[in-house]
């Protein structure tokens, strides 16, 4: 059944556009904001800029990040993850 569910918000998500950035200010300049907007969406699309990246990895961002908010990370493509 999860993975059901996985695979059909990942076609959500698909056409979803980006409405937070993480930029060189980091993770935790956009934890409040992406709280806000998982409250009031399904689902949330999410870009690390290369600022935020350094020598880290989009999906270990990716990760903090869901920790932070309490989210679901659904998938992360590219320098994109999308959070439910």
């Amino acid at each position: 059944m999860a993975q059901y569910m996985s695979e059909e918000l990942r076609k959500q998500a698909h056409d979803l556009d980006v409405t937070v950035w993480v930029g060189k200010a980091g993770i935790e300049s956009v934890v409040d904001e992406l709280d806000e907007q998982l409250a009031a969406n399904d689902l949330v699309k999410v870009k690390f800029l290369r600022s935020a990246r350094g020598s880290g990895s989009t999906a270990a961002l990716a990760e903090t990040l869901a920790d932070q908010v309490d989210a679901e990370l659904i998938e992360t493509r590219g320098n994109t993850a999308v959070y439910h």
